[in-house]
């Protein structure tokens, strides 16, 4: 294999966590000496227009054919069939989650993703998933035969305990994650509305312009509920600011309705801090039951309830904390994720 040709729409540098899965494959392999390169693709994706289409398959197609061919979903699941084709026998596909899991799509919309990336897959020689719940829908709802993917579970990176909020300052809480419909920040609002008793505050951390409506309309429901002093948008921030908002908080609460890994998760377990999450997609599987309260997808009077007892006993909130501590040393480095990626890359070549 000369090099892996790992292609991936749009800008890389935007703070999700499938991009963030893909700048460390990419720095892992440079620190390696792993022969690979980004070859970008044009940003529309996954609604890509015939232009940027006819541009992806002439970029793809023109890679030298001893390279390792790895694409990301985010592309190769919307692409043509024809394309797909065209590529049999060379492609490894990266499936962060699948396309039609994202939320507020319409029902003809999503029927048309799962059918272009049920297609699409039955081309790839391998397919890479972020998480055993992934491979299991992928299984079991697309066709792709098991032994045709390896899951590659996201790194973490090795950080200090977080030491918490100033006493007397209320429990800092702490979510992150671009505002979209798919993060379910209007659930947690909502339950924290009936916990104005409570003494707590909340940060949101995430890009606001992937979904101006439903940044614009979290805004709104904050202002009505009557907790905008207690309730933080963010926006995104750089990895220092990041940093020191783990650092800072007191407990990690994520809402997503779906998630086909939830990185966030392991970052929080990484400083030990509890976690109230859904049982949205893999995220049931990330947690671990000792470190988190997990409550379903969109279920606002649960998750009220699980921030009510975790906010109120402390003894409780600390023995969740321990539990994350412990599991963060069971995580695994990025440096074994991209071996793991790299290897696959090997053997389909």
């Amino acid at each position: 294999m000369s090099e892996i040709a790992f292609a991936i729409p749009g800008d890389i540098d935007l703070p999700t966590g499938g991009y963030a899965y893909d700048r460390r494959l990419l720095a892992e392999w440079r620190a390696s000496g792993v022969a690979a390169r980004h070859l970008p693709l044009p940003g529309s994706f996954p609604a890509p227009t015939p232009e940027d289409l006819a541009e992806t398959g002439r970029s793809i197609l023109s890679q030298p054919f001893d390279a390792a061919l790895l694409i990301d979903g985010l592309a190769y699941g919307a692409l043509p069939e024809s394309i797909a084709a065209g590529l049999a026998g060379r492609v490894v596909a990266l499936v962060h989650h699948p396309l039609a899991y994202e939320t507020g799509l319409t029902v003809d919309r999503a029927s048309a993703l799962r059918a272009s990336e049920t297609a699409a897959l039955r081309y790839a020689s391998a397919v890479i998933v972020t998480s055993p719940a992934t491979k299991r829908l992928l299984i079991s709802d697309y066709g792709v035969p098991e032994d045709r993917i390896t899951v590659a579970v996201p790194g973490v990176d090795r950080a200090e305990r977080a030491a918490g909020s100033p006493p007397g300052s209320g429990l800092a809480l702490l979510a992150v994650g671009s505002i979209v419909p798919r993060k379910g920040y209007d659930v947690l609002v909502a339950a924290l509305a009936g916990l104005a008793d409570l003494p707590w505050r909340l940060t949101i951390i995430g890009a606001e312009d992937r979904a101006p409506e439903t940044t614009e309309a979290l805004r709104q429901q904050i202002a009505e509920a009557g907790l905008g002093d207690r309730i933080t948008l963010a926006g995104a921030v750089d990895d220092a600011a990041l940093a020191r908002a783990y650092a800072a908080a007191d407990l990690f609460v994520m809402p997503s309705l779906f998630e086909g890994y939830g990185m966030v998760l392991t970052e929080a377990l990484a400083r030990g801090l509890p976690l109230i999450c859904t049982t949205g997609g893999a995220a049931a599987e990330t947690a671990p039951d000792a470190a988190a309260i997990k409550v379903e997808p969109g279920d606002v009077a649960g998750m009220a309830a699980a921030l009510r007892q975790v906010i109120d006993d402390g003894a409780r909130r600390a023995h969740m904390a321990d539990a994350a501590w412990a599991a963060a040393s069971t995580l695994p480095a990025w440096a074994e994720t991209a071996a793991i990626v790299a290897r696959i890359c090997r053997k389909v070549m």
